[in-house]
């Protein structure tokens, strides 16, 4: 039994270090659905390649069409599995964010 008392023990860094990013990654978002955790996803698409170029958007009325369209495009390029060199700090981040379950 754990310190909370729930009978839930996270899974060990082992566990999840023998997944895939993409398990990982599925496993992490579903608890933050469950969550309503949306500070983790914004974490996340922070670290995504591209993250820098939507950034610069400023969130004036005028940029509204773009903004969605960046979020789109990243939505699209994260769920595409195109990790590039952001692998390991979006592993690092699904695994600590699941071991805080």
């Amino acid at each position: 039994m754990t310190e909370s008392g729930s009978g839930h023990r996270p899974p060990s860094f082992a566990e999840l270090d023998a997944l895939s990013t993409e398990e990982l990654r599925e496993r992490a978002f579903a608890l933050a659905r469950r969550r309503r955790d949306l500070g983790f996803f914004w974490s996340v698409f922070r670290h995504l390649p591209n993250a820098d170029e939507a950034a610069i958007l400023d969130g004036s009325p005028n940029a509204a069409g773009p903004t969605v369209d960046e979020a789109v495009a990243l939505w699209r390029e994260f769920t595409g599995h195109g990790y590039e060199e952001t692998a390991p700090l979006l592993r690092a981040a699904f695994i600590d964010y699941l071991r805080r379950a």
